[in-house]
């Protein structure tokens, strides 16, 4: 149901852009992507983990809404993302706002995202709708 079509890979951060059932939703950001060869794990030679500074691996991941003790709200949560635990999709303007996590909002300048927060929030309904719809949310990362 939702897609993340990664797009600049740079060196200091990853721009990516979000759908939701196939409509363009929005821009993120994400820390720099580690899995060059898109296999869905950094096992593989040249590839490895910074902690906080590594996007997680590509593949499709089930996503719930879950409280977070550490942003205070209910949050979209990824499951099962090999090397990572505790990875959300969640407001920030700046790459070192991630943490592995997936921002949200506009890319309006290099580098950084705008209404970050509105974004985030839109998500979370829309994703909110669809589990008390009894539907599964997968993400797939590409």
């Amino acid at each position: 149901m939702l897609k993340l079509n990664r797009l600049y890979l740079k060196e200091e951060y990853t721009i990516g852009k979000l759908y939701v059932r196939d409509h363009y939703f929005c821009d993120t950001l994400e820390d720099v992507n580690r899995d060059l060869n898109k296999d869905g794990d950094l096992d593989d030679f040249g590839e490895f983990k910074v902690y906080g500074e590594t996007a997680i691996p590509y593949g499709m991941y089930k996503v719930v809404i879950t409280y977070s003790p550490k942003f205070g709200r209910e949050l979209p949560l990824l499951l099962d993302v090999k090397h990572f635990t505790g990875i959300r999709i969640h407001r920030g303007r700046y790459a070192k706002d991630t943490s592995g996590c997936i921002l949200v909002g506009k890319n309006t300048a290099k580098g950084q995202l705008s209404e970050s927060a509105d974004y985030e929030k839109r998500l979370t309904i829309i994703i909110k709708t669809f589990l008390n719809m009894g539907e599964e949310v997968f993400i797939d990362i590409v």
